[in-house]
């Protein structure tokens, strides 16, 4: 190799290597994609089969797990803009704060950091005042989920291991 065609290469295979890493990324990804869409549909055409031929499929693969999840949905909190907006409050008012002596300190302009960090820190107020005036306390829960009962044990009845009786 000459030195002509080495000095073109290297800066070439530079920025070559990220490109093709993220394009192997995003391949991944599509192909992650599309496998997983494909079992589902197998899933759920092995359902419907079921079905089909009488048999009754189980609610979800993973019964606990189902139950799991619905436990974690249970209850709702109905409101908490009044919180969100007292977090927003102190987040601008800090973020005001931070501006007012950035610009004041590092640019030298007072005038500009008490214009700028001061109007941020008046959106913070209010959106802390707002959050204080909203309301009391914002953790009122309603149940959505209730666990159905257990199923009984038919294995262990008496009933059940008798052999069935027909009236004629």
């Amino acid at each position: 190799m000459d030195d002509l065609s080495f000095q073109f290469f290297i800066p070439l295979m530079i920025f070559m290597i990220p490109v093709i890493a993220m394009l192997g990324g995003f391949v991944y990804l599509i192909v992650r994609t599309v496998l997983r869409n494909r079992v589902r549909e197998l899933e759920i055409r092995e359902r419907i089969a079921m079905i089909e031929r009488g048999m009754v499929p189980a609610p979800e693969v993973d019964p606990r797990g189902f139950e799991r999840a619905m436990a974690r949905h249970a209850t709702v909190v109905l409101r908490q803009a009044p919180t969100r907006s007292r977090s927003a409050g102190v987040i601008f008012r800090g973020m005001g704060a931070a501006l007012m002596f950035l610009i004041g300190f590092a640019g030298g302009e007072p005038g500009a950091a008490i214009g700028v960090g001061g109007a941020l820190i008046i959106i913070g107020l209010a959106f802390f005042l707002n959050g204080l005036m909203s309301g009391g306390r914002d953790l009122q829960t309603v149940e959505r989920y209730v666990q159905p009962p257990p199923i009984p044990p038919a294995a262990n009845t008496p009933a059940a291991s008798q052999p069935e009786q027909r009236l004629d």
